[in-house]
């Protein structure tokens, strides 16, 4: 709203006129309608004065506003999108640049309008127009960084990290990748690809195998989790195909055997199949020796991992023979010979 807009609204509200006000601050009644018509502006010095006269505050007189609603946003995104399809590029930019300046503390719009503007400037071909553009998107993107909303913090930061990245400006992007939260597995996959580009070999092979090392562990929990609700609702097919695909899952990462295979026990004592649980045990004890391959697997040959001592591999053995033992759950295998004597 402009400011003699404001100026109308709330000198009518007070019933005042023209020329009382005039008269109140010492101006001529021709000079408050020029306000009002947003021919002329008042002077710096009657700021105060008009805003006290009026009973309200200078942010209010200057219309400022920090932020803008949800609904306010979408409807200047919305017309920008709409703009930037029917006028040409460096018109809608002008609008869309005068609306920014309106609200400068606005963070959420001016990375809305950032990316918006990022992604119709990719396809201007005049490199001096896309280097003006590039400015103002990175100016913007910085504008968002100091949001005090952690997540338009976090996507202003992947923003500029892509930005640099695109015009293979490395160092700038490293710089925007520390934003980002260690916890975030994509922050990993970031710093590999960069580590790739800037001849870092070595730490992005790293990077990247503890990724597919973590995906995994992540990837089994979600199997296991519809495996067990599976078991819950009584679904033996559909838990029969989780246990598979964790078997499968667990040999496309090289994990070794007895994480293939982990699975597979449970379902067989479920139901009931001799022959099936021993075989699964005996397999399962046989390959507890065998259970840290994945140290030497291929796919993670530029990772370090931690021995597993031979005293562990012992006891580990111990604790599954510990619990085949236990009649609750294997007290159908008691009367087979085979079993009694993997059991011993």
């Amino acid at each position: 709203m402009q400011i003699g807009t404001v100026i109308r609204k709330y000198r009518k509200q007070k019933n005042m006129t023209q020329e009382e006000m005039a008269v109140r601050l010492g101006v001529t009644a021709p000079a408050v309608n020029k306000w009002e018509n947003g021919n002329s502006l008042p002077d710096v010095s009657l700021l105060a004065p008009i805003a006290r006269l009026l009973d309200i505050t200078t942010d209010t007189l200057l219309s400022f506003q920090q932020d803008l609603t949800e609904e306010e946003i979408s409807q200047i995104v919305s017309e920008f999108n709409v703009r930037l399809k029917q006028e040409t590029c460096e018109k809608a930019f002008l609008w869309c640049k005068k609306k920014l300046e309106q609200y400068p503390a606005c963070h959420s719009l001016f990375l809305t309008a950032a990316l918006m503007l990022e992604g119709q400037q990719l396809m201007i071909s005049n490199n001096s127009d896309r280097e003006k553009y590039d400015r103002y998107i990175k100016n913007w993107y910085l504008n968002a960084l100091e949001s005090e909303e952690e997540n338009i913090r976090y996507q202003a930061a992947e923003a500029l990290f892509n930005f640099f990245l695109i015009r293979e400006d490395y160092d700038q992007a490293e710089k925007y990748l520390s934003y980002l939260s260690d916890k975030d597995p994509d922050k990993k996959r970031k710093r590999a690809q960069l580590y790739g580009l800037t001849g870092r070999s070595g730490e992005a092979w790293r990077e990247y195998e503890e990724l597919l090392f973590t995906g995994f562990q992540g990837i089994s929990a979600m199997f296991h989790g519809i495996y067990q609700l599976a078991l819950k609702e009584k679904n033996m097919k559909k838990a029969g195909e989780m246990a598979d695909k964790g078997k499968k899952l667990a040999e496309l990462f090289e994990m070794g055997e007895y994480y293939q295979i982990s699975q597979q026990l449970e379902l067989a004592v479920l139901e009931k199949d001799k022959e099936k649980v021993k075989e699964t045990a005996k397999k399962m004890l046989g390959s507890v020796e065998d259970i840290d391959s994945f140290c030497r697997a291929p796919l993670y040959e530029h990772m370090t991992f931690r021995e597993i001592r031979q005293e562990t591999k012992e006891e580990l053995k111990e604790k599954l023979k510990e619990s085949f033992r236990d009649g609750d759950t294997y007290g159908f295998m008691q009367g087979d010979e085979e079993w009694k004597k993997l059991i011993r």
